[in-house]
């Protein structure tokens, strides 16, 4: 058993910062309001340190707090869907020999999300960190459709191309729109009989592989991704079906 606490001066001192808004328009009480709901959830030590106005009936606060919860770190169990990463020759020979054809990928942002950095720097082909993107695979056949993609025309374009392996992304969060999409996009896969013959990733800033398992996807690629990541989850998942 290895128990933590947050560090802020000292180890185990319990430590944090928190920022949030509250629906008041900023004042001396307002900030007062902010200490005592924090008070109230259990932190002790609690110092307002900036509070100010954000908008009309609005204010932002940030907080230093202590607090006395320590996490035993031995129960937690969170596995990368990123590990040991192929370089690109490799990834293009073990297709090649064990898959035998070009596996076909599509990518996309889902619902109304507009955000296609995360997507690009995954597909193009001049890729992220120096990390060649999948487009410049031989193996791969990627197919690169951008933002805004309906959850339904994406799953005509898999069924149409024969995609093996789906990378959607989203960053946009607000009031749970990443996990309402992943899931319809999840769901309707499964009723059109998709779901099995296709490698399904998720991926954005806030997703985790662990999300990404309990919404029904083969794994999932958060911040600090390289595109030789998912290059290789991908002819890894591909090789393995090969076999089975």
């Amino acid at each position: 058993m290895k128990l933590v606490k947050p560090y802020g001066d000292t180890l185990d001192d319990g430590a944090m910062q928190l920022s949030f808004t509250l629906p008041l328009e900023w004042s001396e009480a307002a900030d007062e309001a902010a200490r005592a709901l924090v008070v109230k959830q259990g932190f002790t030590d609690v110092a307002v340190v900036e509070g100010r106005k954000i908008a009309a009936g609005f204010s932002f606060f940030v907080v230093y707090a202590r607090t006395p919860v320590a996490i035993d770190v031995s129960t937690i169990a969170a596995p990368r869907a990123a590990r040991d990463a192929l370089d690109m020759d490799a990834v293009d020979a073990l297709i090649r020999t064990r898959v035998g054809r070009k596996v076909r990928i599509a990518g996309a942002c889902i619902g109304t999300d507009a955000h296609t950095v995360g997507i690009d720097a995954i597909l193009n082909m001049k890729g992220y960190k120096g990390d060649y993107g999948l487009e410049r695979y031989h193996e791969f056949e990627v197919f690169n459709l951008g933002s805004q993609i309906a959850v339904e025309e994406l799953v005509r374009f898999v069924k149409d191309r024969r995609i093996d392996a789906l990378l959607v992304s989203q960053v946009v969060t607000q009031k749970g729109s990443d996990i309402a999409n992943f899931t319809a996009l999840a769901e309707l896969l499964e009723a059109e009989d998709l779901r099995d013959g296709i490698v399904l990733i998720a991926g954005g800033p806030r997703v985790t592989n662990l999300l990404a398992a309990e919404l029904g996807y083969d794994a999932g690629f958060g911040r600090g991704t390289l595109p030789s990541d998912v290059a290789t989850f991908i002819a890894r998942r591909m090789a393995e079906r090969v076999l089975a």
